[in-house]
């Protein structure tokens, strides 16, 4: 999920979101998530944004490329107003719920949700899938 307000990081957030805040030069906070999901072996990515979110997508649709056979993607689901609900989302998890539909069209075993701005540590993200795999059984 990204694109929350960030009001910790103003005056970093007064026009983007928070997971779009550069880091390092050429990157932005959203790249940490994206890139520890790439180097989990993760490619199917959906990025739910919400809040000032231009320069967001501007970023990820410039820098994230799959080739065409791996199946791989950074897919930006944008919060939108549908016949159900004209609200913007209350929430990650309602985030998801709303965009079930989209996720349920790949097949998929297991669903891993990150923050946009998951800055915390380098923990691979098979390993927490691992983790939570074995407290399940």
């Amino acid at each position: 999920m990204g694109g929350g307000r960030g009001t910790r990081l103003s005056p970093l957030t007064l026009e983007r979101c928070k997971p779009a805040v550069p880091l390092a030069g050429k990157y932005r906070l959203v790249d940490i998530p994206i890139s520890n999901c790439i180097n989990s072996e993760i490619n199917r990515i959906f990025l739910l944004t919400q809040f000032q979110t231009a320069s967001l997508h501007r970023h990820v649709q410039g820098t994230y490329h799959f080739d065409p056979f791996g199946g791989g993607f950074v897919d930006i689901m944008s919060a939108e107003q549908t016949e159900k609900s004209v609200d913007w989302y209350q929430g990650t998890a309602d985030a998801v719920r709303r965009n079930l539909v989209h996720f349920r069209s790949f097949e998929h075993d297991l669903v891993l949700i990150c923050r946009g701005t998951n800055f915390t540590g380098w923990i691979s993200a098979r390993s927490s899938i691992s983790t939570s795999k074995r407290r399940l059984t």
